[in-house]
């Protein structure tokens, strides 16, 4: 049974930085595309990021573009969501996904079969 355990979240200022990781037991990563999600207070899920099985292909949502960067490591089974920059409004809950369906760079909720619990990141003066 695949799980993800997210690690990483906690309180920063504006203008500071986190990097969240995620940690994939039960299975090796290297096919599946992996992907980074926030639900915020009262809102939807919210796509952030997601990264192909090889690494070679990343995708971002506009409102992170340019100030979080997501990699990978398949021989640690770990992915990294390197945040900088970070403003209020990136204060939310943060989900690491998997997507078992080979060769999908997905960006909706649907598309990943797998989930973490979940880490808190707070962006609070």
């Amino acid at each position: 049974q695949v799980q993800l355990v997210e690690s990483g979240g906690g309180l920063v200022q504006p203008g500071g930085s986190l990097t969240l990781s995620c940690v994939v037991f039960g299975s090796t990563i290297s096919t599946y595309t992996m992907g980074w999600f926030r639900r915020a207070p009262e809102k939807e899920h919210e796509f952030v990021a997601a990264i192909s099985g090889g690494g070679g292909k990343t995708v971002y949502s506009d409102s992170v573009k340019g100030r979080f960067t997501i990699s990978r490591d398949n021989a640690k089974t770990t992915v990294t969501l390197q945040m900088y920059n970070l403003e209020p409004e990136d204060t939310a809950v943060y989900y690491c996904a998997a997507d078992t369906l080979l060769g999908r760079l997905g960006t909706r909720g649907h598309e990943y079969a797998v989930w973490g619990q979940g880490t808190q990141v707070t962006v609070s003066s």
